[in-house]
Parts: structure tokens; C-alpha cells; sequence
């Protein structure tokens, strides 16, 4: 029936019939508006539903890492809080450093952590907990720091209104900034989140640093996939960094250019170590001898890559004992950032130093070096390197970390390895290596 039904009849071509008052009509059309609203209201209700139904769960992969909800749940303040926060970043040892150490519950950040809270030094974390790979393992590192006497503040790089709440509690000497998207081939998954941690998170902690007073000096993690497609080794950091192969590596060599700007500016000293595959106890499930080692033992293939001419693709495998002390040489030589308040007062130190073993082992070396720890025989495919980012080698030349850092690694693949090994199989399977 249309509308048109509804209309009260032409006088002299129908028969007139009474007609109903007014309010009997009004109220007859608002009815109608409303069971029509009403009908079309439960039609997208029942679409919307629908379409929750049959959609799939986002991918992990295209989640913003940082909004994870246990960080948009963190909460922080109040005097318990604060008091926390004093009590670890308070240095026990007459002289110590006041660290904030951000990126605390990831790899490195938990050796650096404990290694400055056993010779003394105040450490205070922060850690956003994201899910890049499991939060259980970066849980347990935060276990580890916790009976240490490390407190770890729960909150995101990015947040400045926590930062400046940081400052303001502690009177921060030093800042070891090891935050960060790490990875390369997650690069091409979710590019948003390096630039977001990276270099949005960076310089949103330079400038809270360069307001503070005093300024602390800061050390932060770069990398050496800075070193991109240069073809000349060993790597030495008067190379090249202008030919990134990944997004990551981009990301780094951008957060290079920032730091500069921002000690030139600012008077900030700042020292940034280029990291070369850095392997051991407590590491990044997302490295290659981690997913080796649990595949070999799950009897999984594993995939082994070669370089375009067939040949082995190899890194500078450096054990993480051996960056936590070029961590500790950085700290301990950085000299004062000569700002206050933001403005600068004379210029101010800028550094960058390689921190890797020197000594490059092809990748099928370290899967002969897994089989025989883990006494099981790995099933090997060999396929060519893919366009992901990934270079053929790493080598670096830490000529300049030795003089300036008493930089000296130490330990070899096969020894770093076995650590690594026992640490593995206590954690996730429970048993203790027979060796």
C-alpha cells in the first residue's frame, strides 16, 4: 500500500466517507515513520552482526604491536609507584650510574639491565611488552630482572606524558636506549610499526632528553644492516650507509641522522652501536639459531638460504656477553650532554662504533655446530636468498671500538652456541643438556 492511500479522499470524485480528526492521522503517519525506522534500524543490525560473524580475526601481522592490552591498561603514578621507580633507579655503589633502560624486558636490554644493577649502577626499565614475537619469554625476562632489583615500568617509547613522568621522578645520568621494531623480512608485513617505534619513538625520547635537566647522555642501539648493499669488508663506520636493503635497516640509518641533528642542536651526547647478530641465552625467537634449534628438535625442515653464486651466506656472529660489555664501555666513556632546558651550551659528543666478533661464520657452520649439540640431524632445504631485505654478510671492523670502548669480544660461535643450548632446553623443554 502506498502513501497515497493514506491521504483523505478528493472531495466530488469519490465518495466522501467522515473523515478522522487530525490527530488520528498524525499520529498514524508518525507510527508508520517509526515501524519503518525500526525495521530498516534491525536490518543493519543484523547485517553488522553478520559481517562480525564471517570476518576473520585481523592477522597478527597488521596489528599495531604497540596497542597491546596490557599497555593500554598500564597505569602509573601515585607515591608506591614513585617509590619504586627511586628505589630502582637509586645506583648502589658510590658513583653509580642512574640508568633508564628502555626495550628493558627485550634481549638485550635484560643483560644490560643486570649487568648495571650487579656492579651497582641504578637501572630502571621500560618495556611496552608487545606481541612481535611471544610476551611470555619477554615476561619471564622481566622475572629475571625483578629479583635483580630491576623495575620495569610498563608503558610505550612513544608515550610522552610517561617519559616526562619518568624525568621528573628520577634525575636520569645516563639513558641506554635499546626500543625498538626489530627484524627485517617482518619489514614488508608491517612497515608501520618500524617507523612508528623507530623513529617516531626515538625522537619523541630525544626530546623529552633534551628538555630535561640535566640532560642525560644517551647510547643507543643502531645496527649493522645499516651497511645495506655495501660490498666492501669488513664493514667500518667510515662506510657507506646510504644503500639500506630493507625498511629496517632504513629506519636506523634514519635514526642515525636524527641523533646527529639532535646533538648538534641540543647538545646531546649521544653514542650509537651498530649490533652485529647478536645470539645467546634468553634471545629473539625470531633469529635464525633460535627457530633452528626448535625445528631441529621438533624434526622440521629447516630452510637454509645461499647466496646468488651458490654461495654460503654468512654473519658476524656476536655473543651477547660481549655487546653487553661494549654496552657498558659506551656508558661508561660517554661524556656529559652540554644542554639544559633544551638549549645548548657548547657541543656535545656524537659516536658511532661497530660491536660484532669480526670473525663471519657461514650459516650451513651453524647449522653443523646445532646438530652436534643437539645431537639430532637437521633436514635441511637450501633455497636462494630472497628479495626481503636480507644481505648475502656481515663482517665488522671494531678497530675503533677497541681503542676508544676496550671493546675485546671473546667468545666463539661454537661456545656461545652451547650456552645458548642448555639455556634452551632448561626453558622450554625442561631438561638439561648432556653435555
Amino acid at each position: 500500500m502506498s502513501h497515497l492511500d493514506d491521504l483523505p479522499p478528493t472531495p466530488g470524485k469519490y465518495k466522501t466517507d467522515k473523515v478522522p480528526p487530525y490527530w488520528m492521522i498524525l499520529h498514524h503517519h508518525r507510527y508508520l515513520r517509526l515501524s519503518k525506522l525500526t525495521l530498516w534500524a534491525s536490518l543493519f543490525l543484523a547485517l553488522f552482526l553478520f559481517y562480525l560473524i564471517l570476518s576473520p580475526p585481523p592477522s597478527p601481522s597488521r596489528r599495531n604491536l604497540n596497542d597491546s592490552s596490557s599497555v593500554s591498561a598500564a597505569k602509573y603514578g601515585g607515591s608506591h609507584w614513585e617509590k619504586q621507580v627511586r628505589k630502582s633507579a637509586r645506583p648502589r655503589s658510590p658513583g653509580g650510574l642512574t640508568v633508564l633502560v628502555t626495550g628493558a624486558s627485550g634481549f638485550v636490554g635484560t643483560h644490560v639491565s643486570i649487568a648495571l644493577r650487579r656492579r651497582g649502577d641504578g637501572v630502571l626499565g621500560l618495556d611496552n611488552f608487545n606481541r612481535y614475537y611471544d610476551p611470555k619469554l619477554k615476561r619471564a625476562r622481566q622475572g629475571l630482572l625483578e629479583r635483580s632489583g630491576v623495575f620495569v615500568v610498563e608503558g610505550d617509547i612513544n608515550d610522552a606524558v610517561l617519559l616526562r613522568k619518568l624525568f621528573d621522578v628520577v634525575l636520569f645520568t645516563h639513558v641506554m636506549h635499546l626500543a625498538a621494531q626489530a627484524g627485517v623480512r617482518y619489514a614488508m608485513q608491517n612497515p608501520g610499526s618500524y617507523v612508528n617505534s623507530n623513529i617516531a619513538g626515538f625522537v619523541n625520547l630525544l626530546e623529552v632528553s633534551k628538555s630535561a635537566n640535566p640532560q642525560p647522555a644517551i647510547v643507543w642501539a643502531s645496527s649493522s644492516s645499516v651497511y645495506g648493499l655495501n660490498s666492501k669488508v669488513p664493514f667500518s663506520e667510515k662506510d657507506r650507509t646510504d644503500q639500506p636493503a630493507s625498511l629496517y635497516a632504513a629506519t636506523k640509518k634514519a635514526g642515525e641522522g636524527i641523533a646527529h641533528t639532535y646533538n648538534h642542536i641540543y647538545g646531546l651526547s649521544l653514542t650509537g652501536l651498530r649490533f652485529f647478530t647478536v645470539y645467546g641465552p634468553w634471545g629473539r625467537p625470531d633469529m635464525a639459531y633460535f627457530f633452528f634449534t626448535k625445528d631441529i628438535l621438533k624434526g622440521k625442515t629447516i630452510t637454509v638460504f645461499e647466496s646468488p653464486d651458490k654461495g654460503s651466506v654468512a654473519r658476524d656472529f656476536t655473543y651477547i656477553d660481549d655487546i653487553v660489555k661494549g654496552c657498558l664501555g659506551a656508558l661508561d666513556t660517554a661524556e656529559k650532554s652540554t644542554g639544559s632546558g633544551g638549549k645548548k651550551k657548547g657541543s656535545a659528543m656524537f659516536r658511532i662504533y661497530n660491536l660484532g666478533n669480526t670473525s663471519p661464520v657461514p650459516v650451513t657452520k651453524l647449522v653443523t655446530i646445532l646438530e652436534k649439540l643437539l645431537k639430532t640431524k637437521a633436514k635441511k632445504k637450501i633455497m636462494p636468498l630472497p628479495r626481503n631485505g636480507d644481505v648475502e654478510f656481515t663482517h665488522a671492523n671494531i678497530t675503533l671500538a677497541q681503542a676508544e670502548l676496550g671493546y675485546k669480544p671473546t667468545v666463539d660461535l661454537e661456545t656461545g652456541l652451547k650456552k645458548f643450548v642448555k639455556w634452551y632446553m632448561g626453558f622450554y623443554t625442561k631438561k638439561k643438556s648432556s653435555w
